[in-house]
């Protein structure tokens, strides 16, 4: 299926075939559900095969839907020796409704969606009652039972499947569309505290999030989970982040060598693995956040040591973890990588934006960072076909506005201003001053005699 199956999966699968196995073999059993149309009714297997195309994907549902098929074919066609219609209706109806409910899931977004996907399986349930009663000529005496009984199976499969969901993914810590999506809410308490404490850290996050999520959707991906794999990929940065350098203050500089650097930023990596853990995110996004770097070089602290020691160990100044084995966790790392170098290059046009990503991408695949996962060369040329534009648009250039001056000079500008103000207002207080001390002169030569007094009186 492309991808590693663990043995939680396993253990859920069959506990999934013996619950549809045993209530298939026991309720054939019993006078009501006897009949080979009736006792499609109780068969659990659309609800089993909706919670498996949500968790794990189409394909493997797809596959699920056989095996439990072939399960309710055993256990109506065991102790018989003759194969009846007791035994290939219910297994055609199994396999039409379960393949039929992994079809229409793949597509869901929203918990309601279910509600939708609930009336179409019940539609398609009854419709394939009816084709099978007109293939092996059912006695129609029964029939509206039988149809009221398999509508209101496929519809409560839908349902039932939605309320199971939450513990299920839980216990297999595996990741619905649904938990996805509200992982990928920026409001949560997580992505608030990067926004205050570490926001270049969140601002490139989300430009990670932006370039992965678009390159998945173009190679065929998971488009969802590199989104929120790219929005957690580094929150093991919260915990010192100011000493990386998207968060630094213009000016503020740490005084450390290059040892005590790499050690602070190799431990990002295993301090979201733990956060990671502490907030149960799914398997795949854990996997993302181990691997966002896998066993890459850190360079630029390896060459500031190089220069003190021709000597120094490369795999001293390497990260700790693997390279990606998923194809979201390869290009987040390709993301992350591009979008904090790009940051860094003067006149970022087009051409030299492509040229940059390319020498980049090359340095990986050069590295072996891209050996373990099942990105191929055109899947690499579409990767960098979807981050170009998007950059180019991200670091565009705008026109400048009319009489908009730059802020220094307009600062310098008012300094002046402020200066020529003060120098004014100084010399008014002087003159002012003066002519105080003249009316203070006249009245000590005028006593407390006004104007018209002198005059009237001498």
């Amino acid at each position: 299926f492309g991808r590693k199956i663990l043995i939680r999966e396993i253990i859920f699968q069959v506990v999934c075939f013996l619950v549809v196995y045993g209530m298939t073999a026991f309720g054939s059993k019993t006078q009501i559900f006897s009949s080979p149309f009736s006792i499609v009714i109780i068969i659990p297997a659309a609800l089993f095969v909706l919670i498996e195309a949500i968790l794990y994907g189409q394909l493997s549902a797809v596959f699920f839907s056989f095996m439990l098929s072939l399960g309710v074919f055993n256990a109506t066609f065991f102790g018989s020796f003759n194969i009846t219609p007791s035994c290939v209706v219910p297994f055609l109806f199994t396999l039409a409704s379960c393949v039929s409910a992994s079809m229409i899931v793949r597509k869901i977004e929203r918990r309601i969606d279910m509600v939708v996907v609930s009336i179409i399986l019940a539609l398609i349930d009854t419709m394939m009652i009816v084709i099978l009663s007109v293939i092996f000529n059912e006695v129609f005496n029964r029939l509206p039972v039988v149809l009221i009984g398999v509508a209101f199976n496929g519809f409560i499969s839908g349902i039932l499947a939605l309320g199971f969901l939450t513990p299920v993914e839980f216990m297999l810590n595996t990741a619905s569309v649904f938990r996805l999506m509200d992982l990928s809410d920026l409001n949560n308490p997580l992505m608030k505290k990067m926004l205050i404490s570490a926001s270049g850290t969140y601002n490139h996050s989300l430009m990670v999030a932006q370039l992965a999520e678009s390159a998945c959707r173009e190679i065929g991906a998971n488009a969802l989970v590199a989104r929120v794999g790219a929005y957690y990929h580094d929150i093991g940065k919260l915990d010192k982040s100011e000493y990386f350098v998207e968060n630094h203050v213009a000016g503020e500089t740490y005084d450390l060598t290059p040892s005590l650097y790499v050690s602070v930023i190799r431990s990002h990596i295993r301090k979201g693995v733990e956060k990671a853990h502490q907030l149960h995110l799914p398997r795949q996004i854990i996997e993302i956040i181990e691997q966002h770097h896998g066993n890459s070089l850190i360079s630029y602290f390896y060459e500031k040591a190089k220069e003190e020691n021709p000597d120094v160990n490369p795999e001293d100044y390497s990260y700790y973890g693997n390279p990606p084995v998923s194809k979201e966790a390869a290009v987040v790392m390709i993301a992350d990588t591009v979008e904090a170098a790009c940051r860094s290059l003067e006149n970022p046009t087009e051409e030299r934006l492509e040229k940059f990503i390319q020498t980049l991408i090359n340095a990986k695949l050069e590295n072996k960072q891209l050996d373990c996962c099942e990105l191929t060369f055109r899947d690499i040329t579409k990767v960098k076909e979807v981050f170009v534009p998007i950059l180019v648009g991200y670091h565009h250039n705008r026109i400048k506005y009319p009489n908009q001056k730059d802020p220094e000079e307009t600062a310098e500008q008012t300094d002046a201003d402020k200066t020529a103000e003060n120098t004014e207002k100084s010399a008014k207080a002087t003159k002012t001053d003066k002519t105080k001390k003249s009316k203070e002169t006249k009245e000590v030569v005028l006593g407390d005699k006004t104007l018209y007094e002198v005059k009237k009186h001498g």
